[in-house]
């Protein structure tokens, strides 16, 4: 019981930071597409395709 809660907890937090990297390269990417920085544009596609957020 104890270890099935600490992997949900894990599981939970992992899902989480995933969650938060996306948001976080999202917001990232809607910026650099708003200043038309193409290279920071291309590398944020690379790096979520990457993490595969995309």
């Amino acid at each position: 019981m104890i270890n099935k809660k600490r992997q949900d907890i894990i599981i939970n937090a992992a899902s989480a930071h995933r969650e938060s990297l996306r948001k976080n390269l999202q917001h990232r990417l809607e910026v650099a597409r708003a200043e038309g920085n193409q290279a920071l544009i291309h590398q944020l596609e690379k790096e979520a395709a990457y993490l595969n957020l995309n």
